[in-house]
C-alpha cells in the first residue's frame, strides 16, 4: 500500500504526557476537596480532550453542577499552562522515526483532541526539530475525534485522498477516527490503551515500537 501522508495523534503516540496531565488535574481536584486518580487510572480517562477529561474525572454528583464543572475545566487549563512541560517528553524511538520520515517525500501532520493552543506549544517545544505540514488541536467549530471532520480537513490541506493517509494513534478514539475518515488505522502499543482495544476498534496494523511505523510505510 502506498501512502502519501501520515497523521499522528499526539498524547500517547508521539509524546508521553500522562504524568503532567494527571498531576495537573489532581492538583485542581484536590483544591476543591475532590478525589484524584492514579496515573494508571488516567490512561482510561484521557483521549477525548481536556474538557471531557475533567468531566470523566469528577464524581457523578459534580457532573450535574454546570457552573462548578466549568470552573474546574477553566482551572485545569490554567494549571496545565504552568505544568505541561514538567515531565512530558517524546517516547523512545520517536526521534529516529521522525528523522526517517523527514528524509522522505511524505507529508506529515499532528491531529490532537488537546486544545489547539497546547497542541502547538507541545509540538513546537518538544518536537520542534521536525517540520509538520499541519498541526491541529481541538478548535471551536471542529468536532473532536472520533468525528472524522478534523482528519478529513487535514487530508484536504495536505492535498491527499483519505485512502492515501496512514493514521497513527494509541486509542480507540484514533482507530475510530481513521476508520470513519477512510484512512489506514495503525495502532501503537506504547501509549495509553491496550492491544485489544486497538484491534477491537479497527486497527489494521500494530506498532510495538516507533520503527514499526516506517516498516508499514515501506521504508526498508
Amino acid at each position: 500500500m502506498t501512502f502519501k501522508a501520515v497523521i499522528f495523534d499526539l498524547d500517547g503516540t508521539l509524546l508521553d504526557s500522562l504524568q503532567d496531565l494527571a498531576d495537573t488535574l489532581n492538583n485542581v481536584l484536590s483544591s476543591h476537596n475532590l478525589p484524584g486518580h492514579s496515573t494508571e487510572e488516567y490512561k482510561m480517562l484521557v483521549g477525548y480532550g481536556m474538557n471531557e477529561l475533567v468531566l470523566r474525572a469528577v464524581p457523578e454528583t459534580i457532573r450535574a453542577n454546570a457552573s462548578l464543572l466549568e470552573q474546574l475545566q477553566k482551572e485545569m487549563k490554567e494549571e496545565y499552562d504552568r505544568n505541561w512541560q514538567r515531565n512530558t517528553h517524546p517516547y523512545p524511538g520517536i526521534a529516529a522515526m521522525l528523522d526517517r520520515i523527514g528524509r522522505s517525500s511524505l507529508k506529515t501532520a499532528v491531529l490532537s483532541n488537546k486544545p489547539d493552543h497546547f497542541t502547538r506549544l507541545c509540538v513546537e517545544a518538544l518536537l520542534g526539530e521536525w517540520t509538520f505540514d499541519v498541526v491541529m488541536g481541538q478548535k471551536e467549530g471542529i468536532p473532536h475525534k472520533p468525528d472524522p471532520t478534523g482528519a478529513l480537513l487535514v487530508a484536504e490541506t495536505l492535498s491527499c485522498k483519505p485512502g492515501e493517509v496512514l493514521y497513527v494513534g494509541d486509542s480507540s478514539v484514533d482507530m475510530k477516527t481513521a476508520t470513519s475518515a477512510g484512512m489506514y488505522p495503525l495502532g501503537v502499543l506504547w501509549g495509553f490503551r491496550s492491544r485489544e482495544e486497538l484491534l477491537e476498534h479497527g486497527a489494521k496494523a500494530l506498532a510495538a515500537e516507533p520503527a514499526d511505523i516506517t516498516d508499514v510505510l515501506g521504508m526498508t
